[in-house]
């Protein structure tokens, strides 16, 4: 099977990912410049999940235009990936709604980690379908920045519990590491 229908309604689901986002952004009740300031910390959360949802398509785009066919592996995987991304906008109205709170910035994380999971499960999978000595296994490599991703993830949801600023400049710097999309798989990209 090809992975034209599996990118396109990919990229359906993360349309309406980012427009269920948008819809939490409610506008303030009075009609003022300084009304805006309750809204910033929801608004904060916002850009922060947009980005990551940017990096993810953009990764995701890259992924399977170097990949040659999918699987029912794969669909899984993918469709894995979605559930973990379908979650952004719980979580970011969540930590948004009640200022960078200590539990919804953990739970922020702890769902931000099981996307950057299922990532991985999903670059397996296609690793798998495609062989381990495959073209597109190489340019994987052994994906560091995936691993240390993952690695601030893991220190930064209990730090939340502490102090939540370390923990949100913690995924900040997870999306900084990922603006500049995933290069490796660029090569084999059939249209890119």
């Amino acid at each position: 099977m090809s992975t034209s229908r599996l990118e396109a309604f990919s990229d359906g689901v993360i349309a309406i990912i980012i427009t269920i986002m948008v819809l939490e952004l409610h506008p303030p009740e009075g009609a003022e410049l300084a009304d805006l300031r309750d809204l910033t910390p929801t608004f904060l959360c916002y850009i922060l999940s947009f980005v990551y949802l940017g990096i993810y398509w953009s990764n995701h785009h890259h992924l399977f235009q170097a990949a040659r066919r999918v699987n029912g592996a794969i669909l899984w995987a993918n469709l894995h990936l979605l559930f973990w991304l379908s979650l952004f906008p719980f979580v970011t109205a969540w930590m948004g709604e009640h200022s960078f709170a200590r539990v919804p910035t953990a739970v922020y994380g702890f769902v931000f980690l099981l996307a950057a999971t299922a990532y991985n499960i999903l670059q397996r999978a296609i690793v798998h379908e495609e062989g381990r000595e495959s073209p597109f296994a190489v340019a994987l490599g052994a994906d560091v920045k995936g691993k240390v991703s993952v690695l601030i993830y893991l220190a930064c949801i209990p730090i939340a519990l502490v102090n939540q600023w370390v923990a949100v400049a913690g995924y900040i710097l997870v999306a900084i590491l990922w603006l500049n999309p995933d290069r490796r798989l660029r090569h084999l990209a059939t249209d890119t």
